[in-house]
């Protein structure tokens, strides 16, 4: 989003130059008439959704709490589902997929621990809400979905929000992206029922991985990876329900 309004300000500059004189437009005010985006009407919404889903249940983390207010989470869901974009549940985006319940997302996001300037791997863009709350935290995001018509709906959505940070790629996100490793911080979307090996193998020293492991259909749990000189340490953050992890593995 702060891409986004870079590109706006230098709109700006460049309409302001290009008018001068011109009669027409005069003023900074009549140029960001132009180019402002309308108002977004679920604001008011979504910050009552950080406020009672989200800090209510713990979740303090700023830059966590930043990025959920300011990530438009209606832009994810299907047009029918709108007016559900901020329930207190996860919503279906067909292809048998879901987009996570705004909790959960900001859950494994402050569990992660990020710092600015880091290297991220999601596994299972989805909607892309996910690599949004990500891109929103100053960091590199490189998000990985199997099913090709989510990801190029992602894909579509992120750019037109103006995420010029998150890096795309259609596959078998159980295999990771070698080619952009180790990466800092791991997050997992879907579940497998075993910690994929390649991406332990990914996961830089120092580095944190969140995903969920269990069987289809049933209770699974969150973990948390740590990988210390060398070694990973696990710890259970508690049940969860996610879709499973597709894939050729």
């Amino acid at each position: 989003m702060r891409k986004l309004f870079t590109q706006l300000s230098l709109l700006t500059i460049f309409l302001l130059a290009s008018c001068r004189g011109r009669g027409s437009v005069s003023t900074t005010k009549d140029i960001m008439d132009l180019v402002s985006p309308e108002p977004d009407p679920y604001q008011e919404i979504r910050l009552r959704m950080v406020e009672s889903q989200i800090e209510a249940r713990g979740i303090s983390d700023p830059a966590v709490l930043t990025a959920m207010r300011t990530v438009p989470r209606h832009a994810f869901v299907p047009d029918d589902l709108i007016d559900d974009a901020y329930a207190d549940s996860p919503l279906p985006i067909g292809y048998g997929q879901t987009i996570s319940q705004p909790y959960i997302v900001a859950l494994m996001t402050e569990t992660l621990k990020i710092k600015p300037g880091q290297k991220v791997l999601e596994i299972g863009t989805g909607s892309g809400y996910q690599a949004a709350v990500l891109a929103e935290m100053d960091v590199d995001v490189y998000t990985i979905e199997i099913i090709p018509e989510l990801a190029s709906q992602a894909q579509d959505m992120l750019i037109r929000l103006g995420y010029a940070n998150i890096h795309f790629l259609t596959g078998d996100g159980y295999f990771g992206w070698e080619e952009f490793a180790p990466f800092d911080r791991i997050i997992v979307t879907a579940a497998p029922d075993h910690l994929p090996q390649p991406l332990a193998n990914q996961l830089a020293e120092g580095g944190r991985l969140v995903i969920p492991i269990g069987p289809v259909g049933f209770i699974q749990t969150l973990w948390l990876f740590e990988k210390l000189d060398g070694k990973l340490t696990a710890t259970n953050l508690g049940g969860v329900r996610f879709v499973p992890l597709t894939g050729e593995h």
